[in-house]
């Protein structure tokens, strides 16, 4: 879906006071499923997907899967539609995550560009156990400030673990798991440029801008998807898909 189709179905959720789940698969969720079974529970529990990869999109048509066109969809694609939306209709929005002062900082920017959105926050730095004292106090904080959208930024696996541990007791509300949305909004973290991500380089832009944690993510883990890879293409190649595209499949905006 195209990022201006998904904020279209958030407004339509943020009006109907419902909690909804909006996640993320690109190549490193796919690893990371292999790794940790449980995180199956939290994708076929989620009610839209976005895919933030656009080589993984590239591979998707090369298999001739019949959802065509795709589109590359994450936070840095949304991101001004979204805090126009906010700023406009005055959405609740609550920041989970980050080192202690960036939230803080990141929401004192974005309040002085959209002062119509209500921003929360609280830092990801807190005993994510679901029967710790920290976890409930975090619980009670983003249930008392009441949001619309409940963003979720502590880095795959914890932050999509932590939203399937406590969904169930979180408000209605849209949630989102964004990584690093508010380290980008401070400033401590440097975003790619979108043509980058449009042209499937901004994980070489993550990789030099920060290698220490980034090397094995992007230098180690794709490797470990070349075998469901290469079963994908002689299934592809079996059926006579192998690159060949077949209509758009797109879903309605609803």
């Amino acid at each position: 879906m195209r990022p201006e189709e998904v904020m279209a179905i958030l407004t339509t959720w943020v009006s109907a006071g419902a909690q909804r789940l909006i996640a993320n698969h690109n190549l490193h969720s796919l690893y990371l499923l292999r790794q940790r079974p449980e995180l199956a529970a939290f994708y076929a529990g989620a009610d839209l997907i976005e895919a933030d990869s656009t080589p993984l999109l590239a591979f998707a048509g090369l298999l001739g899967l019949p959802a065509r066109p795709f589109h590359r969809c994450t936070y840095l694609d949304w991101r001004p539609h979204f805090w126009s939306l906010a700023n406009r209709q005055g959405w609740r929005v609550f920041y989970l995550g980050g080192a202690p002062g960036v939230a803080q900082q990141a929401a004192e920017r974005l309040s002085a560009d959209y002062p119509g959105a209500v921003i929360g926050i609280c830092d990801g730095y807190f005993n994510a156990e679901p029967t710790s004292a920290d976890n409930a106090t975090v619980i009670d904080t983003i249930r008392a400030f009441a949001p619309d959208v409940l963003m979720v930024g502590m880095g795959m696996p914890r932050q999509e673990l932590w939203i399937l541990d406590n969904r169930a007791i979180l408000p209605p509300c849209v949630i989102l798991p964004v990584g690093a949305a508010f380290d980008y909004e401070a400033g401590t973290q440097k975003a790619a440029p979108r043509w980058m991500g449009r042209a499937g380089l901004e994980w070489l832009f993550r990789l030099v801008s920060d290698p220490r944690r980034l090397s094995r993510r992007y230098g180690v883990e794709p490797w470990s998807l070349l075998g469901p890879a290469l079963a994908d293409l002689r299934q592809a190649h079996r059926e006579g898909r192998l690159g060949r595209r077949k209509g758009s499949g797109r879903l309605p905006v609803a």
